[in-house]
């Protein structure tokens, strides 16, 4: 059974920075594509980053490069999202997927139950 449990955010001022992790079971994240996707309150789910198989290429939202890294280690089987630099429009419950397309927020097959970020002074 495939299981994602997040974890990692919480209150920061703007220009902060916060680590999110995802644990991962059921699976091996070295074997599948990831991505974060996020919420943020009255909106729909956003895509924000993924990471592929293989070469471990990356993509991101325009609005979060240069600010945020995704991540994985394959020996603790966990998905990471460094987040630099935060700003007050960053906030939202953060997801992380397993098998999401590109570019759509609310494509993930598989999603965990997502970890708040909040991003005020």
């Amino acid at each position: 059974e495939v299981q994602l449990v997040e974890s990692g955010g919480g209150l920061v001022q703007p220009g902060g920075s916060l680590r999110l992790s995802c644990a991962a079971s059921g699976f091996t994240v070295s074997s599948a594509a990831m991505s974060w996707v996020r919420q943020a309150p009255g909106k729909g789910l956003e895509w924000v980053s993924s990471i592929t198989t293989g070469a471990d290429n990356t993509y991101y939202l325009e609005s979060v490069k240069g600010r945020f890294t995704i991540s994985r280690d394959n020996a603790k089987n966990t998905l990471y999202l460094q987040l630099d630099a935060l700003k007050a429009e960053d906030t939202a419950m953060y997801y992380c997927g397993k098998d999401c397309r590109l570019h759509e927020g609310d494509s993930c097959r598989y999603k965990g139950r997502g970890t708040q970020v909040t991003v005020s002074s």
